[in-house]
């Protein structure tokens, strides 16, 4: 079950100027919405969504403290953070309002224990889903979800029909959806190996084909030379007769 912690956060000026300033003061500016409350504009510390940027805090039930009492002891939920692409740090932030008695839709962490069967006959697990979608109370989100493929050989596979969901909570994710297999290294090989043959094979007839052309246009090429060298023959052997007359 999530845990509660606390961010320190105040209203604040729409607008890019405002939003610049804040950044160089060391604050995140937000937005807080939800079913029963509309964009609310705010800023945070930059510190302390730094601190809770790590996955485990993905479904923690934050509670806003706030001199403003319309944000003061609102219980919210991270819903996306946009970080800078070159110095990725947090440049906004989004947070939605809860209702502690209405059921949520949030993605959960689908977390792999033990060592696969597979994996020691020399087979490598392969990880197709690392979360799910879960329908419940937000009380009652859980961190992660585990599973164990300790029992699996190699072509064998885990969906998530396989998961065992705690009281309460509602798997939206389609249960025949494949979470992870284990697979041989040498079928992986097998495949790239054909693909990099008839890469190889087409480059070969490629230039083989442009050598044939090259040899056959300069056979041509000779073919055409001769005949104009012979004339060439001719017309200085007239001119040579002539001459002696």
């Amino acid at each position: 079950m999530a845990e509660n912690f606390e961010f320190n956060v105040e209203l604040r000026k729409t607008g890019k100027h405002d939003s610049r300033r804040l950044r160089r003061e060391g604050h995140v500016p937000a937005v807080v919405y939800g079913p029963s409350l509309k964009n609310v504009s705010l800023y945070v510390s930059e510190k302390e969504v730094v601190r809770f940027a790590k996955q485990q805090y993905e479904n923690t039930i934050f509670v806003f403290k706030s001199a403003d009492k319309s944000l003061n002891n609102l219980k919210v939920l991270k819903k996306a953070t946009t970080l800078h692409p070159v110095s990725r740090r947090p440049v906004h932030l989004d947070f939605f309002a809860i209702d502690l008695n209405k059921a949520i839709r949030v993605s959960v962490e689908v977390r792999y224990e033990g060592r696969a069967a597979g994996v020691k006959d020399g087979g490598i697990l392969n990880t197709v889903r690392r979360d799910v979608e879960v329908e419940c109370l937000p009380a009652q989100i859980p961190q992660f979800l585990a599973i164990d493929v300790t029992p699996l050989g190699i072509g064998n596979s885990l969906h998530v029909s396989d998961l065992q969901m705690p009281e309460g909570i509602r798997l939206i994710t389609l249960p025949t959806e494949t979470l992870c297999t284990v697979t041989m290294v040498e079928e992986i090989v097998a495949e790239v190996a054909p693909a990099a043959a008839a890469t190889a094979e087409g480059a070969a007839a490629g230039a083989a084909a442009g050598a044939a052309a090259g040899a056959a246009a300069g056979a041509a090429g000779a073919a055409g030379a001769t005949p104009a060298a012979g004339a060439d023959a001719k017309k200085a052997e007239a001119g040579g007769k002539d001459a002696k007359k």
